[in-house]
């Protein structure tokens, strides 16, 4: 299956000073966004009742995690592409006894921007706030990368850990064979996974701690496309990282083989289990 793949990859494989992997999420990496729509239990065969219901119990979870720790009531209508983007904004303040509850930060809530902002949101100090809350949200993000049990309760904490093994088994392992790859990547000295997803930032975050990415996506790596697409992703991503590094785009989606075609980037398509097979055998042959 990769052999036509590498052939189309070796142009772009000439003299490197790495390779950067550009990944989408749902329906990649993880299975979430399937489980609800119930077009993963018709193309796989899987019972629909029971596929919906861990989807729903998942995204339950996702979004309880987002409002409690990740500020998502506050930064649902102030969504970034990037964590660092409001970074410019903050003023270094220390952050250790900060209310965020009583600071005033008229965040909307509830999903509908509220009237009492007007006036207020964009103005400098409202901005400092809003630059404060994605510097907490990186330091949760990089405490709890490793272990989001920590931020559950014990009974959430249960069933985050029969909902992973329930997940795994009804999607036949399709998490454990994407890791793979993503570990295998990550293991080399000279190349890297970054995430692209159109989920908004703070909901992709919660989803990527509790499907236990955090260690394979430093917090830094995680793009936000909700906003301005994948094309402009992409572009950012290269501005960062530069074109005198290798960029293979991994995605299941049109957007991405899109956006990989505008900018003259390989891709690999994920359709299937035996897709993510095929990739880890060309990452291991060094095909990539």
């Amino acid at each position: 299956m990769f052999m036509g793949f590498f052939s189309c990859f070796l142009k772009y494989n000439g003299k490197v000073r790495g390779r950067i992997f550009l990944w989408d999420l749902d329906e990649t990496i993880i299975i979430f966004h399937s489980l609800l729509t119930g077009s993963y239990a018709q193309k796989f065969g899987k019972d629909p009742a029971t596929v919906l219901n861990l989807g729903l119990q998942m995204e339950e979870l996702i979004f309880e995690l987002a409002d409690t720790h990740l500020f998502f009531n506050d930064l649902e209508e102030c969504d970034q592409v990037h964590v660092e983007d409001v970074a410019s904004d903050d003023n270094g303040q220390d952050l250790s006894n900060y209310n965020f509850m009583a600071d005033g930060f008229n965040g909307p809530s509830g999903g509908a921007a509220s009237g009492t902002t007007t006036g207020v949101q964009g103005g400098v100090e409202w901005m400092r706030k809003l630059a404060f809350r994605y510097r907490r949200l990186k330091e949760i993000y990089n405490t709890y990368k490793g272990n989001v049990g920590g931020l559950l309760n014990p009974m959430k904490r249960e069933l985050l850990l029969r909902l992973q093994s329930e997940i795994e088994n009804v999607t036949d392992s399709w998490l454990s064979t994407a890791l793979k790859s993503l570990l295998l990547i990550q293991s080399r000295g000279k190349c890297m996974n970054v995430l692209v997803t159109t989920t908004q930032l703070v909901p992709a975050l919660a989803k990527v701690l509790l499907y236990g990415l955090g260690d394979v996506f430093p917090i830094e790596n995680i793009y936000s496309a909700t906003k301005i697409g994948k094309e402009s992703c992409f572009e950012r991503i290269v501005s960062r990282f530069g074109k005198k590094v290798t960029y293979v785009v991994i995605g299941d989606g049109r957007d991405e083989e899109f956006a990989a075609k505008q900018h003259n980037m390989p891709f690999w398509r994920i359709s299937s289990h035996g897709d993510l097979v095929s990739l880890h055998q060309a990452l291991e042959l060094d095909f990539l």
